[in-house]
């Protein structure tokens, strides 16, 4: 398990660097960019399967089970996190972070850097409810907690590569976002800020 949760991340995170983004374009050409995220959100959903699938298979011994009533709580965060996720990405555009809008609109508008909603409290609130569900699990297993740990690393790396696109698309709109909302634990913004920022790469 170690093994296949190091190459999923690995292979993922170097996905999401700009260096691949580059070469896709190198040899797909500025089209590219219509499909990248849809076959990156492909890929990840299926070379995920097989870990999901070890890790019911081969589940370790158990480390522990979190009893009831306390399971409850642990279960009602979890599905807190699942309306985080939810209510982020139709605060942002599901679409888009599908790869569907690209896909079906690469002329469209210019993007917009969302600050509002839960992007007023966190600038990856999606990334954060991925966490939380994650070590919410009330029955943990040696599998479970190699995967959980090797896919925590992946979303804190991620994270990091996503800050440097949005920096590269939003320029100084972003770094100022960067510095009035934390990143991924949640916390008061420094200063209040609109609800959308039109980007300029230029910036």
């Amino acid at each position: 398990m170690v093994m296949a949760v190091a190459l999923y991340g690995v292979l993922h995170s170097w996905l999401a660097s700009l260096s691949a983004k580059g070469l896709a374009r190198r040899l797909f050409g500025p089209s590219a960019d219509r499909f990248y995220r849809l076959v990156f959100n492909l890929i990840g959903t299926v070379t995920l399967l097989p870990l999901l699938a070890l890790a019911v298979w081969q589940p370790g011994r158990p480390l522990y089970t979190v009893p009831p009533p306390f399971t409850w709580f642990l279960l009602g965060g979890q599905a807190a996190a699942i309306a985080v996720l939810a209510v982020g990405l139709l605060q942002t555009d599901a679409w888009h972070f599908l790869g569907v809008r690209q896909l079906l609109e690469p002329a469209g508008e210019p993007s917009r850097l969302t600050t509002g909603g839960l992007y007023r409290y966190v600038r990856h609130p999606l990334y954060t409810a991925g966490f939380v569900f994650l070590w919410l699990t009330p029955v943990m297993t040696s599998t479970l907690f190699v995967l959980y740990l090797g896919l925590s690393l992946y979303l804190y790396i991620g994270s990091i590569f996503e800050e440097r696109r949005l920096l590269l698309e939003f320029g100084a709109a972003y770094r100022t976002y960067q510095q009035q909302v934390p990143r991924l634990v949640p916390g008061w913004p420094r200063r209040r800020s609109a609800s959308t920022i039109s980007g300029d790469p230029s910036a």
